[in-house]
Formats: structure tokens, sequence, C-alpha cells
């Protein structure tokens, strides 16, 4: 049973009935933040325009990227998501509420790219779009009337990490590097789905695969099972925390989660393994976590 046990909170997680009581808010702006691993052979702009929560946006995580880099959807610069934002009339005063298709996946890297910038009112529907349907909720096909919105933005340079903070971190010992990937891409049993990265994990990491954050229906655990998850995987959650994936999408699972169990001191490591597997100075381990 995947119960929604945990309480509605517009600063990081709401449940469908939330969203629905709310759904006319005007100051409410939803999100559809819907995305898939390349090999997935799906488009989920396509999507969101067949079928959509009323009134939702839509959030390309590739499209509102640093492109600058050649890293997959680095965070953009603050004044590219401003000018994507203000032309999604997503703007200053405005309660965000961001949803994906699979449940909970894509949707809190969004979250975590709106705390980036400052903005603290955002929170991630609880179970997505697929608990949203699985209620008989209602979904639409039009796009909503957009109204230019100015917004004003604070990069919070603490809630991300960069390569050579994470080599630092690594080194020392004294933070928690928390990755979010399946056991055995963690342990370097399998190749990694991106081509050219080396196998295994960053020395002194610890694996949460973001799985075991959720429930059957995709909504996130309740407080008690996200504390067993994380100590289930030798993670102190008195420490500074740095949450890595593949690519930055799912460690953003792992600081919404941390967030929910009011840690305050945790970073995401944008990078991710689409970096730190590309770089040979860098070390690897392999096997089991913290090895």
């Amino acid at each position: 049973m995947g119960a929604q046990m945990a309480a509605d909170d517009p600063g990081t997680l709401v449940s469908t009935q939330w969203l629905e009581t709310h759904l006319k808010d005007p100051d409410l702006r939803v999100l559809d933040a819907s995305w898939y691993l390349p090999d997935a052979g799906r488009d989920p702009r396509n999507e969101y325009l067949a079928a959509h929560i009323p009134g939702a946006r839509f959030f390309d995580i590739d499209g509102i990227a640093d492109h600058r880099s050649s890293l997959p959807h680095m965070a953009p610069p603050p004044e590219k998501f401003i000018s994507r934002m203000r032309a999604m009339g997503v703007g200053d005063g405005h309660q965000v509420v961001v949803y994906d298709s699979a449940g909970l996946f894509s949707a809190a890297r969004v979250w975590w790219t709106f705390r980036l910038m400052g903005k603290t009112d955002v929170a991630v529907l609880d179970g997505g779009l697929r608990k949203w349907q699985s209620e008989g909720r209602p979904v639409e096909d039009v796009l909503p009337v957009i109204r230019d919105r100015h917004m004003t933005v604070q990069r919070q340079a603490s809630l991300s990490k960069d390569v050579t903070q994470v080599a630092h971190a690594s080194k020392l010992g004294d933070t928690e590097i928390i990755d979010a990937r399946p056991a055995a891409r963690f342990r370097g049993e399998v190749p990694e789905p991106r081509p050219g990265l080396r196998s295994g994990h960053i020395p002194g990491s610890k694996n949460v695969p973001y799985p075991l954050l959720l429930n059957e229906d995709g909504t996130m655990k309740d407080l008690a099972g996200l504390r067993a998850a994380f100590a289930g995987a030798g993670v102190d959650l008195t420490r500074p925390a740095i949450t890595t994936c593949g690519s930055g999408v799912t460690a953003a699972i792992l600081s919404l989660a941390l967030e929910r169990l009011g840690h305050r001191n945790h970073a995401l490591y944008d990078g991710s393994w689409a970096e730190w597997g590309m770089y040979h100075d860098l070390k690897v381990a392999k096997g089991q976590s913290g090895v």
C-alpha cells in the first residue's frame, strides 16, 4: 500500500488532493517536468500536449539548462532561468507545484532548480501524473493562457557542488556523498548507460538507490521510511551531505527526501557520474558502499 503518510508541505511535497483543492488558486503554477533517459523512446513534450494536469506548463529539463556545458542538463544560468520562467508565466509570488509522469522521478530535479534560484514556494506532486490519473482526476490537452510575470532570483551557490568540491569532500571524508543510482551501477558491475564512462562510484560514497525512498505507487515514503533507507546505507544524517547520480536528475530525489527530514546542509553534485566517470584522473571505487 502506498498510502499518503506525509503531511502536505508546499515547500517540499503536496498530495494529489491538495493540488486538486488548490488548482484554481490564481497564484498557483503547475509544471509538467516529465523527462526520460534517451533510451526510453518516449517524448515527454508530446505526452504533455496529449494530456496534462489543467493549467500545467511544460518544463523542458534539457532545454532550460546551461548549454555552454558539454554535460547533460546542467543547471541554467539565472538569466536564462528568469527569461524561460517569464515566458511560461511563472514569477514572483507564485506557488509552484512540479510533477512528472513517472510518479516521482524528474520533478524533484526541477524542485531543486527552483531552490537553487532562491525560490522556496515550490513543491513536488507526490505520486505525480500517474497517481493523479489513477484517481480519476482531470486532465486536459489545451495549452494554458500565459501572462508574463516578473521574476527575481538569488542563486543559492551552497546547494550545488562542482567536481573540485566533491573531490575534496571525497578525500576529506567529512561529508556524506550519497549516490542515487542502482546498486549494480554503483558497484561497477554493469556498464553505464552513457557511452565512454567508467563504471563504479566516488570513493567514500554510499548508495541509496532512489526507489528505496518511494512507495509502489510512486509516492515518497513517510519520514520513518526515509530515515530507514538512509540508515540502511550507513548514512549519518547529522553530517553535511552531497547527493549524486548519473546526470543530476535522480540525485534531486535524495535532496528532496533530506529536506523532508529537516536536513538543511545538503547540496547536489550537478555533473554527477556523467562528469566524474569521464575524467580518468579522478579515482573510482567499486564494490560495496563506502569502499
